[in-house]
Parts: structure tokens; sequence; C-alpha cells
């Protein structure tokens, strides 16, 4: 905790000082021209990866970077939420889906049976991408194929795309080309992002 605290302390005498007159601009009001829906991985930090100010992302982060389908429900929905009000309040211009390798979420798709009962609410949130499995089952049969990490990771993130599209407001906005939907894989060991590219359907690397 003390590192988080002498953190806090650094903060307010560098950055903050530094982007001093952006913060007092952004007091009362925000206007990012993104949402970024990421993995909770420590590792994936979604301004660094992107260089970007404070203000510029509404950032979304969850286990697997998964996008829960559009439904009218009476519960409470965090990243459903989230979506709505970036989408519809905040009127974002773009939407990235941005999965990471060693992705500890999509891995765990492949024995969700083993931790059901220590890990109950994990095991049914990754249920969101039970159709993922069954795709890299299908193109890759070989359980020991490292390939099978990429994979899985790849179409996750193209799965999560579709879900955003099952939402009437962002059919909408994009049909009209006034929002955008974009799939980045960022590779941790390597800092390389890449794209995925709809017409062509694979990923390229941003460059």
């Amino acid at each position: 905790m003390q590192k988080l605290l002498d953190g806090i302390v650094a903060f307010k005498q560098q950055d903050f000082e530094e982007h001093k007159e952006l913060f007092e601009s952004m007091s009362d009001n925000q206007k990012p021209h993104t949402l970024f829906i990421g993995c909770s991985d420590s590792r994936v930090i979604p301004h660094l990866i992107t260089n970007t100010l404070p203000g510029e992302l509404f950032v979304v982060r969850n286990i697997a970077n998964l996008v829960p389908m559009y439904r009218k429900v009476n519960e409470y929905l965090s990243t459903t939420a989230a979506i709505e009000y970036a989408v519809k309040a905040l009127e974002v211009e773009s939407i990235v889906v941005c999965g990471h390798s060693n992705c500890g979420g999509c891995a765990a798709l492949y024995s969700k049976d083993e931790h059901k009962e220590d890990l109950p609410y994990t095991t049914k949130w990754l249920e969101l991408a039970e159709k993922v499995s069954v795709e890299v089952d299908k193109q890759i049969p070989d359980k020991n194929d490292p390939a099978r990490e990429w994979l899985t990771e790849q179409i996750n993130i193209v799965e999560q795309m579709k879900h955003l599209l099952t939402y009437p407001f962002i059919q909408e906005k994009y049909a009209a080309k006034r929002l955008t939907i974009h799939g980045w894989h960022y590779i941790i060991e390597t800092g390389e992002v890449f794209n995925y590219n709809v017409d062509k359907g694979e990923f390229e690397l941003i460059n």
C-alpha cells in the first residue's frame, strides 16, 4: 500500500502539474472519443498502449474483455451499462475491443469445469465466450498446438465485436457510419498491436 500512497504524491507533484490546465478544463465534463473495452489483466494499460491523455478514453475492463450480448433484464449490468453510457450519453466515435497475449481468461475457456466450485462467478462470466473455444477446436483440434493460444484470443476479440452489434443503438450508429468498431490484439512481450481487418478477416500489425 505504501507504494500506492507514494505514487499519489508523485502524481500530484509531477504528472498533475505537467497537465494541470488539462485537468482543470475537464473539471466538470468529459468528452472521450473512444470506448476502450479491455481485459482486467494488470499488464494491459490502455492509456500507456495508446499514448492517450486523460479524457480521451472511456475504459471498461473485465475478465477476457468480454461483451455481454444485448438483452433486457432486471439485473445490475456493469459492462452493458458502461457501453450504453459511452455510446448514448458520451457519444463516443469509436469502440475498441482489445484482447492480449497470454490471456488467463481465454486459457480458462478450456478448463471451466475444473474451477466451477472455486470460481463460480468467473466460470459463469466465461460462458459469454463459449463459441470461441468451440471454433478453435474446429480449426486446431490438437490440444498441444501453441497456435491455439493466439487463435483463441483473436477469435474471442472478433466474437465480442459481433456481440456489440446486437445492441440496437450501436447497430444504428454503425450503419450510419457515425460509430466505428475495432478489434485489437496486444502482444505483451513485444509491445505490438494487431488490428482486425474486417474485409480480409485477419489481424494486421499496426505500424
